[in-house]
């Protein structure tokens, strides 16, 4: 049996030490964290991350955020109508196409942006504390370089 805290005769370490198995816990852990952190303001993962996106632009159109959340229209939909019904988005026709759907982030929203950004940093610091802002840069280039797309089945709810 092969001890998984020593490295091999090839180089590779245990079996538990391996990248993607690194990768993996640390992401459910980060992933835990972050629902729990969400779920004290009552939000998914989803909905948090379109109230980030309508607090960076103040608003856009619906199916632009929708493509921005790589979800399809009908999920959207429902995301909207939860955060329309908390008070925390509103919806509206564009002037210049009646067609389109304008989602603007509210005044209720923007506030409770703030503490769900002060949760994530929370967080973010009790994760990565221990690494230097040089070393937090660095792991976050190389996250960003990696293969993955946002349709595999562990990036969505």
């Amino acid at each position: 049996m092969i001890d998984d805290a020593r490295l091999t005769e090839d180089g590779d370490t245990g079996l538990l030490d391996r990248l993607g198995f690194l990768l993996a816990r640390h992401g459910a852990a980060a992933d835990s964290r972050i629902r729990r952190a969400l779920e004290g303001f009552r939000l998914t993962p989803r909905q948090g991350t379109a109230l980030i996106l309508l607090g960076q632009s103040g608003s856009m159109g619906q199916q632009a955020l929708a493509a921005a959340l790589d979800v399809d229209p009908s999920v959207m939909v429902g995301i909207l109508n939860d955060l329309e019904a908390a008070r925390l988005v509103e919806r509206r026709r564009d002037r210049s196409d009646r067609r389109r759907h304008i989602v603007a982030i509210t005044d209720e929203g923007d506030c409770l942006l703030a503490k769900t950004r002060q949760a994530v940093t929370d967080v973010e610091q009790e994760m990565f504390g221990r690494l230097s802002p040089e070393e937090v840069a660095t792991l976050r280039g190389l996250l960003l370089r990696i293969e993955t797309s946002r349709n595999e089945p562990a990036c969505t709810e």
